[in-house]
């Protein structure tokens, strides 16, 4: 698994930052696409792929345990899709 800080340290090391500096950019990056999908914006990185945000409606479900029946209220979920780019990179 690959965490935010190893992106900032691989960043500050490529780039010739300071780490302070990278994790800053690292995190001004996820704020920006948290925004945009509270708005309910798509975000979209060339190459990378797409943050866009989806409503599922309620519905009705069981519990295996009991069999009873309870409903799952609607929500809104963040889906990402990747790029072709992205696609291709995984498939080599």
């Amino acid at each position: 698994m690959t965490t935010a800080n190893e992106i900032a340290d691989k960043i500050a090391t490529e780039h010739s930052l300071t780490k302070a500096q990278s994790k800053a950019i690292v995190a001004a990056v996820f704020a920006a696409i948290t925004t945009a999908a509270t708005s309910g914006t798509e975000s979209s990185i060339p190459g990378f792929g797409k943050f866009k945000v989806k409503d599922t409606p309620e519905r009705e479900a069981r519990n295996p345990g009991t069999g009873a029946v309870i409903k799952i209220a609607a929500a809104r979920k963040l889906a990402f899709t990747p790029a072709k780019a992205l696609k291709d990179a995984l498939n080599k």
